[in-house]
């Protein structure tokens, strides 16, 4: 079995890579450069990434987050690697007033937007679903509905644009695993708002660009902390998810797979062989570490 699933999963990787999408236009630094970009969730691990690759490429930054004092920090790095311009706006996507807040400062420090990354997350257990129904409230208001008020309240300016939204998914938006299904179901919510307002975008030409990243298991300090104990694989490098993340931003891309082999092959056999897939799934947790 293990040495079948090694050879298969690479070559479902690859059948998928051709299967869905042709080569991809080549990236450049330059497309960021000047750009304006609200990035939430941005005081560590894939956020904050994501905020020194910006930077690094001389884009203006937004920089959203809970807390304050994490958020001056990467302002100060951002500004050390070059960005044209770093701000920062503090505050919780619990608020319901907390996006509008946000993209009214982008508006008035550029008079415009090029891009929105959604990134932030709420706090969430990995178990066994324990039947509270108001923990999965809590987390669709951060994890889904404060998605689509950034979304409203920043669309004028990126269609006056012409710009982006990037919005950070997961596999667990794609496909039921065990031991997280409240964060799971926010994500699929998202595919769910997001490919239904592509649509909507493309039937009224609406030249605003729609990227879901799904993201296998990435390596910030949370997802380790939360997870490693339970998980057999190793976690992809987020510096490197943060870069990909930006590119198909920028490139305008339906969709970012990363790790591409691992969420590729997983995506392809959930097409055709939707149990082996489950019984895949399962096999990957050391359910005995998980504790009720």
């Amino acid at each position: 079995m293990g040495l079948l699933l090694k050879i298969f999963i690479p070559l479902l990787g690859v059948a998928l890579a051709f299967y869905f999408y042709s080569a991809p236009e080549n990236f450049s630094e330059e497309m960021l450069r000047g750009k304006r970009v609200i990035v939430t969730g941005a005081s560590s691990g894939i956020g904050e990434q994501m905020a020194y690759h910006l930077a690094r490429m001389e884009a203006h930054l937004l920089l959203t987050a809970r807390t304050e004092a994490k958020l001056q920090k990467v302002v100060k790095r951002c500004l050390e690697l070059g960005a044209a311009s770093a701000r920062y706006v503090s505050g919780s996507m619990e608020d319901t007033t907390f996006p509008e807040v946000v993209v009214k400062e982008a508006e008035n420090t550029w008079g415009g937007l090029d891009m929105l990354i959604l990134n932030h997350i709420g706090y969430t257990y990995f178990n066994y679903f324990d039947g509270d129904v108001a923990h999965i409230r809590k987390l669709l208001e951060i994890n889904f509905l404060s998605y689509v008020a950034m979304t409203v309240s920043a669309l004028p300016l990126l269609k006056e644009s012409e710009g982006s939204i990037v919005v950070v998914s997961s596999m667990a938006g794609k496909t039921g695993a065990p031991f997280s299904a409240p964060y799971s179901a926010t994500k699929f919510a998202l595919d769910g708002f997001f490919s239904s307002l592509r649509h909507e975008f493309i039937i009224d030409k609406v030249n605003v660009s729609i990227t879901l990243c799904i993201l296998g298991y990435i390596d910030t300090e949370n997802a380790v902390r939360v997870v490693s104990h339970a998980i057999r694989s190793a976690p992809a490098p987020k510096e490197e998810c943060a870069l990909e993340i930006i590119k198909s931003g920028a490139l305008r891309q339906r969709e970012l797979h990363y790790p591409s082999r691992v969420v590729g092959s997983m995506l392809l056999l959930q097409a055709i062989a939707p149990e082996f897939l489950d019984s895949l799934t399962r096999s990957g947790y050391k359910v005995e570490n998980i504790r009720r």
